[in-house]
């Protein structure tokens, strides 16, 4: 079971290990290179109208059911996606949404706790769940002759949920100390989370995903039984299956398992308020024992008209990868190459949030240069972008290496699966991700050079600041705002 980490940059750039806003085509460990570039020859000169060529239909419950045929080996991928996350979590019941993922393996009337992914380990399968700010997801990948089996185990877990007063003691303790382990034992989670709850001040992505420590200590059977109640249903489900498969094969297998399931009479409204302008410039530093060497975010709240599908979304993604798309980009080349300011250096997009996002840059500086000299780096490169803008053949090479990363993505079997699952989420169409080529494509230089005097508004822009702790002061941590 995962949370999704909404903070990408700080995982990349902090332990020194995605995506646009809008439906992200690129797989896991693609590299947005030269070589990629090269692949995709003229890509621009015969842009496909489709990727994926998915089909769906929809149950008389409610629940969409989406196929995404991949038949070059016997496996499927079978996705179950609720419209519910922690940014529904309620008031002081932070976690909760997360909390209710982990109870989802701890049995029904037909299971037992724990069965349900011994049943998928027999079979040599792989499977977890995940939670974000808008959805809950659980997946399973296995021989297509397992899909039977997957389908009724799902959805059999959609109402059939059964809990006890000790279960629920017992997971909460498991929630509590995976909150120590992944959050207050990084350094650079703890300041992605106080830098979330700057930036998305007054919304509920101000609130991490796992939860406050002191909200998971209180939460109880009848909130999860409430939740569970009050979102888990077909109508507000969607079903992805791709791989070897085929929509005449699928739909009878929909109708049989999933079909007989009730759906809710009241789905709650999803409410997703702005986040409260930042009326100053904010700073954070976290200085901690664990830092061996100091590393710099740049957070910036995205435009509204570069979340959805407006042709500034599109843009954005293009000036991303202009400027962070590998040994060959802007940053890289004159902060790493040039200068020999920084070990690593990008920017990027945030995701996975209906109503909000940032932009963030992100670094870590060689020995001998300060965060300052990072910080006044990066701003000088920001000024040549402001004042030179980018070039035609930037836009043209960018746009080939993202077209290139969707055409790549149709090779997977969970890839796709993955993307249409979190786009309808997000509330995105099937049609918005098959025509994402067509609208990078159209993207132009001037539009780029437009969205890069929107995006580097420093109006509300959170910098966070992770150092070794001071001499004195060495065996504690210590966060300053």
């Amino acid at each position: 079971m995962r949370l999704l980490s909404l903070r990408p940059v700080l995982c990349v750039s902090l332990a020194l290990a995605t995506v646009g806003t809008v439906p992200a085509l690129s797989t896991p460990g693609l590299a947005a290179d030269a070589h990629t570039a090269a692949l995709a020859g003229s890509l621009l000169d015969n842009v496909p109208d489709s990727i994926f060529e998915p089909e769906t239909f929809t149950l008389d419950n409610g629940l969409q059911v989406v196929v995404i045929t991949n038949d070059r080996a016997p496996v499927v991928t079978h996705m179950v996606w609720y419209k519910v996350g922690s940014a529904d979590d309620p008031r002081g019941r932070s976690g909760l949404a997360h909390f209710l993922e982990h109870l989802m393996f701890k049995g029904t009337d037909k299971i037992e706790p724990g069965e349900f992914s011994q049943i998928i380990s027999s079979l040599g399968g792989q499977e977890n769940a995940f939670t974000s700010f808008e959805y809950t997801a659980f997946y399973q990948t296995v021989a297509k002759e397992h899909l039977p089996l997957m389908m009724e185990l799902e959805a059999d877990r959609m109402t059939g949920l059964t809990l006890s007063p000790d279960i629920v003691t017992s997971e909460r303790s498991v929630i509590a100390e995976e909150r120590r382990q992944v959050i207050e034992s990084r350094p650079y989670r703890r300041l992605g989370e106080a830098m979330d709850a700057l930036l998305y001040a007054g919304s509920p992505y101000a609130v991490p995903i796992i939860g406050w420590s002191e909200d998971i200590d209180n939460l109880g059977q009848s909130d999860v039984e409430n939740f569970y109640r009050r979102w888990y249903a077909p109508n507000n489900a969607v079903l992805i299956v791709s791989g070897d498969i085929t929509l005449d094969e699928l739909r009878p297998l929909a109708e049989k398992y999933y079909g007989p399931v009730k759906p809710s009479e009241d789905i709650p409204e999803r409410i997703r308020p702005m986040p409260h302008p930042i009326k100053a410039t904010g700073e954070i530093t976290l200085r901690d024992p664990q830092v061996d060497r100091p590393s710099y975010v740049r957070s910036f709240l995205a435009p509204e008209n570069t979340l959805r599908t407006e042709p500034e979304a599109y843009a954005l993604s293009v000036l991303t990868n202009i400027m962070s798309s590998g040994s060959t980009s802007r940053l890289y080349e004159a902060l790493v190459v040039k200068e020999r300011i920084a070990n690593s250096v990008g920017m990027a997009q945030g995701s996975g949030r209906i109503s909000a996002s940032e932009i963030s840059l992100y670094g870590d500086p060689v020995e001998g240069k300060s965060v300052d000299d990072l910080s006044t780096a990066l701003d000088a490169e920001i000024k040549r972008l402001l004042d030179g803008g980018v070039t035609d053949d930037e836009v043209a090479a960018a746009k080939e290496r993202l077209l290139a990363q969707a055409i790549y993505a149709r090779d997977s079997v969970s890839g796709p699966a993955n993307i249409f699952g979190r786009s309808l989420m997000e509330d995105y169409t099937l049609e918005d991700v098959e025509a994402w080529p067509q609208r990078i494509a159209a993207v132009t230089t001037e539009m780029v050079n437009a969205v890069a005097r929107d995006v580097f508004d420093e109006e509300e822009v959170v910098t966070g600041i992770l150092m070794p702790p001071k001499a004195e002061n060495a065996q504690e941590a210590e966060l300053s705002q």
